[in-house]
């Protein structure tokens, strides 16, 4: 079998189908969390080592003297060098917090598959786990909503890009513990390391997707982020919701029998073709 037809029997087998956009969700919502949304275009700052006017003058206006003539006159060639600075420092940021995730899934995942004997026992006291921090998520759980910071960061720049998001990875992940504990959760009962892996990626996708949108997009993000800040409420509403909706799946096994169904849907799916 192919790498290309593993990938697609992983993703198809019912559990993953599921699982992967509950995961994705989850780092969206990450994304959006009052934890991480108002620090975003300090770290874009960071990254690309641009101030907050430059990122946001998408005109990147640059002077030049005319042949044969007096004075300066204004030319955009700034613009597209300033950009593809900013994509690529974003990129180095997320590809540098998803190697830790996506490890840290592929561990979950092989512990799975190490107490797979275990799993009705270890299912609902994850379960338990995963509705305790969706409760966390909502504010109702006092003193959960910490997070750890690193006062020592690397320099600013392109160079010093991947290793702060290895350290964002690290140092935030008692902020994003709610929602990334959920997707560890879920990595876990793949019972594989590869598949938490993936569904591990799942995650750092939506929360690293927005955020090379907004370097990308920066002036109009921040019109967007105004609009998520004044319906934060509405966002922790949704994302503690959710968790404590996957917990209580996994507390009563109705988990199980959804992830059941999908397989008996996709198993008898076919295509047109």
């Amino acid at each position: 079998m192919s790498v290309a037809d593993t990938f697609v029997t992983a993703v198809t087998d019912g559990s993953l189908l599921v699982a992967i956009p509950v995961a994705a969700v989850a780092g969206l919502v990450s994304f959006l969390s009052p934890c991480v949304l108002p620090l975003v275009p300090g770290y874009l700052s960071f990254v690309t080592g641009l101030s907050g006017e430059e990122l946001g003058d998408t005109r990147g206006t640059a002077t030049a003297r005319p042949a044969g003539g007096e004075g300066d006159v204004l030319v955009g060639t700034a613009a597209p060098v300033r950009r593809g600075r900013v994509v690529l420092g974003s990129a180095l940021f997320v590809l540098g917090f998803s190697a830790v995730f996506v490890t840290s899934g592929a561990l979950f995942g092989g512990l799975g598959s190490v107490l797979l004997e275990h799993k009705d026992v270890v299912d609902r006291v994850l379960g338990v786990v995963t509705i305790v921090l969706g409760l966390a998520f909502l504010g109702v759980v006092p003193g959960m909503q910490r997070e750890v910071r690193f006062h020592r960061l690397p320099a600013p720049g392109l160079a010093g890009a991947p290793l702060l998001g290895v350290l964002f990875g690290v140092g935030w992940t008692p902020c994003l513990g709610p929602t990334l504990a959920a997707v560890q959760t879920l990595a876990y009962r793949e019972a594989s390391a590869g598949r938490g892996a993936l569904l591990t990626a799942a995650y750092c996708a939506g929360l690293g997707v927005p955020f090379l949108l907004t370097a990308v997009a920066f002036r109009r993000a921040l019109g967007a982020f105004a609009v998520v800040k004044r319906h934060y409420a509405v966002v922790m509403r949704v994302g503690g919701g959710l968790l404590v909706l996957v917990g209580l799946l996994l507390v009563s096994g109705l988990w199980e029998d959804l992830m059941i169904e999908v397989r008996g849907w996709v198993s008898g799916f076919e295509t047109a073709v």
